[in-house]
């Protein structure tokens, strides 16, 4: 499940409680794309101490009830390692939720495997998304209800199907940059 995967990545940053997860997601984490409610953390928690993946410390709050602050286990890290250095294969979707997972969490523990990742979903995207500027849309259009204007819907269509190819556009170049980055920092 994804989101053993968030919390196994947020814990090899620092420990933390299940409310400072949430706290984290919604905060610096949030643009990974992958917001979940505060009892979904907890039952992940739990099921991660369960798998003997993350422990926790009773943190004595004044005036407050108690927290559980989580952190990682030696089978946690390796098991956080092990996915991070498995193969990574491109979403057919751009912009995919699991890219930037993969990128955030896998990436932040080695510059190799964060290059790896980013020249994966690059070469993906450069073969298989950079041609959608010439997708053939639908030129003929039967319309079933009795004020659809064809010629309009066909209007909005193409207008979406650009904002699709300007953002796709748009991501390929972020990709670039972002692996040229990457890889100017390398220790030769």
């Amino acid at each position: 499940m994804q989101l053993d995967y968030v919390i196994l990545g947020a814990l090899a940053l620092g420990r933390y409680s299940g409310y400072d997860l949430r706290r984290w997601m919604e905060g610096a984490g949030r643009y990974i794309g992958y917001g979940v409610q505060l009892p979904q953390i907890y039952r992940r928690l739990g099921v991660l101490v369960e798998r003997g993946l993350v422990e926790f410390e009773i943190d004595p709050r004044e005036g407050r009830p108690d927290a559980k602050v989580y952190t990682l286990t030696d089978a946690g890290r390796e098991t956080l390692l092990e996915w991070a250095r498995s193969p990574f294969e491109p979403s057919p979707r751009p912009m995919d939720p699991d890219f930037k997972l993969r990128f955030f969490f896998a990436g932040q523990l080695d510059r190799e495997i964060a290059i790896e990742i980013v020249r994966t979903e690059l070469e993906y995207r450069l073969k298989h998304d950079n041609l959608s500027a010439a997708a053939p849309l639908p030129g003929d259009y039967h319309p079933q209800l009795p004020n659809l204007d064809p010629e309009w819907a066909r209007q909005v269509h193409v207008m979406a199907h650009e904002h699709g190819y300007a953002s796709t556009a748009a991501y390929i170049a972020w990709l670039q940059l972002t692996l040229a980055r990457l890889e100017s920092g390398r220790s030769h």
